[in-house]
């Protein structure tokens, strides 16, 4: 089974602003250089990204919009010590398969 369209726009979308600096969650937020001294930290935006997006049973996500705050308000909190993501992170939505 190949992933949906759904899917795949939803997954593009947040990578290429993600790895272009301009993701509009993250604005002035210094966190590019994060792909080259600490890769596990990109990493794991993106299995949060992964882990909590959903689909319906065709395939269409449902949440591609909470699924790219929850990941880059990790990425915010890692850089910035004075920002708390809320709710706080599940196991599930941190756990790497």
């Amino acid at each position: 089974m190949k992933l949906s369209k759904s899917f795949n726009s939803a997954f593009r979308k947040f990578a290429y602003f993600l790895s272009s600096g301009n993701h509009h969650n993250l604005e002035g937020i210094n966190y590019l250089a994060l792909y080259g001294e600490e890769p596990s930290a990109i990493e794991q935006a993106y299995v949060i990204f992964i882990n909590v997006l959903e689909m319906d049973d065709e395939g269409t996500v449902l949440n591609a919009s909470f699924a790219e705050i929850r990941a880059t308000d990790y990425l915010r909190e890692y850089c910035d010590k004075h920002f708390v993501a809320e709710p706080p992170y599940k196991d599930w939505e941190l756990a790497l398969h």
